[in-house]
């Protein structure tokens, strides 16, 4: 009896898992009504290209610099006795920075002028000699040949005082370098010595100077452009202008474009430009990076649409282009420029067209679209409106 209720125990436990078995890996039968159904048209946000001029306007990353700059070194061998200057001071030309020991230049020009007395004096008592043996020659009381020597010594004394006077003028300039002053109106920066600093003529650097208003704001541009850089800075036009901004801070400020380098750099393939920038308010300083857009060109009757349309792929820049038949068409397409928010046609595309600009991610070369603000209706007769992915 055991034996024959075990038996029929390990039937009911291999009938349940061989039922459980087939409900698990039964096909699922297809729901009514999905086969062949037609999938909704995808909501997107549509815009017609439109013509219309617009500029060819280029951005680029450049660079501030001073419109003049100098580190200022000694003429003359010295030390330091007083700085006269704050580090940051707006100074004006022929402000006294630095001032160095001026001793040892005030002894030699005084040595240099008393040599140059000793010669004037020389000189006279020389030309005096002549006068006096000239008259002596005519009295018959010297000869010639003495009255040449007399004038030989008058000429070497006259020489000698020019050279006196030149060794004046040079200690002269001496004692006058060991004043030191600001070349040109501008900013000072950082003191890089101090009060008894020995300083070695041409080599010390004593204080750096830096014009600043105006400014100078460097920048490369492709050498494919060249043609319209070099026709935008003709003398009988008026000079480009150039957008200048500091990235993420909204302050702008206009320049002209007055530099073009003479050569395209070989490294880069790009053209060196300055522009100028009054900057007055000193908002801009040296060595910052800042924004720079150019207007290079105007394209006429440019075929335009927004910049959002533009897709790209692997064979390049396509869009999806509306139909009449409410789908979609994929075009590829050349893009010329991209201005801002408008990419600028070149082929592929006329005006008056309608393109995708919205719901990109759910479209395929045919698909059925609608746009995203008409509302669908449903077979239960409520309405909602699609929203773009």
């Amino acid at each position: 009896m055991t034996k024959t209720r075990t038996i029929l125990l390990i039937a009911a436990v291999l009938a349940i898992g061989g039922a459980a078995a087939w409900y698990v890996t039964k096909p699922e039968t297809p729901a009514a009504g999905k086969k062949g159904q037609t999938p909704p048209p995808v909501p997107v946000r549509l815009a017609k290209a439109v013509v219309r001029d617009m500029p060819l306007r280029l951005e680029f990353t450049g660079r501030t610099e001073a419109y003049e700059t100098v580190t200022l070194k000694s003429r003359v061998d010295g030390q330091v006795q007083s700085v006269t200057f704050t580090e940051g001071q707006h100074v004006r030309q022929g402000d006294v920075l630095l001032r160095l020991d001026p001793a040892d230049f005030q002894a030699r020009l005084n040595q240099m002028t008393a040599n140059l007395a000793k010669s004037q004096a020389q000189l006279a008592k020389a030309r005096s000699d002549v006068e006096r043996y000239i008259t002596l020659r005519a009295k018959g009381f010297v000869s010639e040949e003495k009255v040449s020597e007399m004038r030989t010594a008058a000429a070497a004394a006259e020489s000698a005082v020019m050279a006196d006077a030149a060794a004046v003028e040079l200690a002269r300039l001496q004692l006058s370098y060991a004043t030191i002053k600001a070349p040109f109106a501008g900013v000072v920066g950082a003191r890089l010595v101090f009060p008894g600093t020995a300083v070695k003529v041409s080599d010390t650097a004593l204080a750096v100077v830096n014009r600043v208003r105006p400014l100078y704001v460097g920048f490369a541009v492709p050498e494919k452009y060249l043609p319209q850089l070099q026709t935008g800075m003709r003398s009988d036009q008026k000079s480009m202008k150039a957008a200048i901004s500091l990235p993420g801070s909204g302050a702008n400020w206009e320049g002209d474009v007055r530099f073009l380098d003479n050569g395209v750099d070989l490294a880069t393939g790009t053209i060196q430009l300055k522009a100028v920038v009054p900057n007055q308010d000193e908002k801009l300083a040296p060595g910052q990076f800042v924004t720079v857009s150019l207007v290079l060109d105007t394209l006429k009757e440019a075929v335009v649409i927004p910049a959002e349309a533009v897709q790209q792929g692997a064979e390049g820049s396509f869009l999806f282009v509306a139909k009449e038949d409410g789908s979609v068409d994929l075009r590829k397409v050349r893009v010329a420029s991209v201005q801002q928010q408008f990419a600028i046609i070149a082929e592929g595309l006329a005006a008056g067209e309608t393109v995708v600009t919205e719901g990109h991610l759910r479209l395929t070369a045919g698909a059925r679209i609608k746009a995203a603000d008409a509302p669908e209706a449903k077979p239960d007769g409520a309405v909602t409106v699609g929203k773009p992915n």
